[in-house]
């Protein structure tokens, strides 16, 4: 298993990244430089709305290259088809659980991996979570057990897919 702290990207989501850095730290940053400036120069920027919410802009935006540029520098750049292709639960791809004590047919999918590769409207799981730990590694079939708040819980893979 790998390190926790380490995120799994596909190869795809890592370029898709590195492309929205580069844009950030390019372009992105010359128009908000450019926004402060015309904000500037409309005169009292104690009042100047355009001024403050340019400034506020900036903030996210230097974050945001923050977040991915630590993201990118410890991140793990794996083949999306080879991460699941032998049927166990591996960062990348997509578990149907169902929760010991409910019905046959209750059942809940989840996205292994980082938020940046997230699926749709999949909850998120981290492979460094307590789901996560416990999931890798497991197939269709076997039931695995976690440490949650409440206690421990029980779950059952049902399915691991792409």
């Amino acid at each position: 298993m790998s390190d926790p702290s380490t995120t799994t990207l596909t190869k795809d989501t890592y370029e898709r990244l590195q492309r929205e850095l580069e844009d950030l730290t390019t372009r992105g940053r010359v128009e908000i430089a450019a926004a402060i400036e015309a904000a500037r120069a409309l005169g009292d920027l104690s009042e100047n709305g355009d001024y403050h919410a340019a400034k506020d802009a900036q903030g996210k935006m230097e974050a945001r290259i923050r977040q991915l540029q630590a993201l990118l520098k410890d991140a793990q750049v794996v083949d999306g088809a080879d991460a699941h292709g032998d049927g166990t639960v591996a960062a990348g791809c997509v578990v149907t659980l169902r929760y010991e004590g409910d019905d046959e047919d209750d059942t809940q999918q989840f996205f292994v991996g980082s938020i940046e590769e997230r699926q749709g409207d999949l909850t998120v799981v981290s492979p460094g979570s307590p789901l996560g730990q416990a999931l890798l590694g497991h197939q269709a079939g076997e039931t695995v057990e976690y440490a949650a708040p409440g206690g421990t819980l029980r779950v059952e893979v049902v399915a691991v897919g792409a």
